[in-house]
């Protein structure tokens, strides 16, 4: 009886071990700009090495992370980089809205702007933003022989590219300059080029972001940012967004926050109060990005950065 006694307890034992780790497991949602993809990898490091859980990485944009952190049935759990209020329309229906989405309560400050080099900007005296509408700077900047200069002005699936498709209106910049979506790698890989060959090139540029270590870059004046004077849509508040949008300010300065799903504090309540209390810096993010625009692996990045910052995790971990 002793003997089968026994054997019950460590089989009870390691089964309640065995569903304890199962339970910390959380799938990582990693949209495709270096910050996220940094952050991402780091929350990745700390599951694995100071948790013991089960983290993986799955690739998504904006809506599709929302919509499954929403669901709560852990096919993603977190969004590792949300800029608010550039990603309020998700915000507004998952947090405020449904609930099951929650934000963690620390943030690092991000700046979207335009941006020129700044060796371009002194050889043209290109300071503003309205500098753009000058059609000698225009001309300078056609590099497919259109008529009109290239803007950058996001990813196809950013909602801050859809805010600075209306500034580009708004600024007057139509008959002069043409709105290009692309991946961010187009626009790090164009930049180095025209620094290369010294052409013009403007880009929707934000900190943090590694190319603040990678090239000498000049943000454009833009008026300052107005309230009334800023209105932006996205798509999923209204299909005539465009339209009905009107952004005539620079943007106010934004909040990043980590963002997961409200379910995963009971199905990972360690890896749901990490997320809560984790605290990154700007220049924390950006020195992240600037290793791995450098072609460092981001795995690689996030586990030297734990090792070296060992109290900082402990803190996160509630040490």
């Amino acid at each position: 009886m002793k003997k089968l006694f026994f054997g019950s307890v460590c089989a009870l034992s390691l089964t309640a071990s065995s569903l304890a780790m199962a339970a910390e497991k959380v799938n990582i949602g990693a949209p495709s700009w270096t910050g996220a993809q940094a952050i991402a990898h780091l929350i990745q490091e700390v599951v694995k090495t100071r948790i013991g859980g089960e983290a993986n990485l799955v690739p998504g944009n904006n809506a599709a992370i929302f919509a499954a952190m929403d669901a709560g049935k852990g096919d993603i759990d977190v969004h590792p980089d949300v800029w608010l209020p550039n990603q309020k329309s998700f915000t507004d229906k998952y947090v405020d809205g449904t609930g099951n989405v929650e934000l963690s309560k620390n943030s690092y400050e991000g700046k979207q702007s335009f941006c020129v080099t700044k060796e371009f900007s002194e050889k043209n005296k290109v300071t503003s933003i309205f500098d753009l509408a000058r059609p000698e700077i225009a001309k300078l900047m056609d590099s497919d022989g259109n008529g009109k200069g290239e803007i950058w002005i996001g990813a196809p699936s950013w909602a801050s590219a859809n805010v600075n498709q209306v500034k580009v209106r708004d600024y007057g910049l139509m008959p002069f300059m043409e709105p290009i979506r692309a991946d961010q790698s187009v626009m790090t890989a164009t930049v180095g080029d025209s620094v290369k060959k010294g052409i013009g090139y403007a880009f929707y540029c934000y900190s943090p972001h590694a190319i603040w270590f990678q090239h000498d870059i000049v943000r454009l004046e833009e008026p300052p940012f107005d309230p009334a004077k800023y209105k932006a849509l996205q798509p999923d508040q209204d299909p005539n967004w465009f339209e009905n949008s009107k952004v005539e300010t620079e943007d106010a300065l934004k909040n990043v926050q980590v963002a997961y799903s409200k379910s995963l504090t009971k199905r990972s309540p360690a890896i749901a109060d990490f997320l809560k209390n984790m605290k990154l810096s700007g220049e924390d993010v950006s020195n992240f990005a600037f290793q791995i625009e450098g072609g460092k692996d981001a795995a690689a990045v996030a586990k030297e950065w734990v090792a070296a910052n060992s109290k900082r995790v402990d803190s996160w971990l509630g040490l």
